[in-house]
């Protein structure tokens, strides 16, 4: 795959659902699939690393005092 880190988050989401519908369809060739495989967790990497990015900046998030607030990305809890 060429130029992945140039790709934007949302093209690499895309283009990552694209192999999983490839795969999930199930008559891939071997190679293919395995070609597909290495595809999707380069794009997988990538997103994370984008995400993280973002977070580490989301942190530095300044109140009005020109503090820094640490911002914290939790996920609603389940009971």
């Amino acid at each position: 795959m060429d130029n992945i880190k140039e790709l934007s988050f949302e093209k690499a989401m895309e283009k990552l659902e694209e192999i999983i519908e490839k795969l999930e369809e199930g008559d891939v060739p071997l190679e293919k699939a395995i070609s597909y495989y290495q595809d999707g967790m380069l794009l997988s990497k990538l997103c994370g690393d984008k995400l993280s990015h973002i977070q580490e900046k989301m942190v530095k998030i300044m109140n009005e005092q020109g503090e820094l607030v640490p911002f914290d990305l939790q996920e609603d809890e389940k009971e």
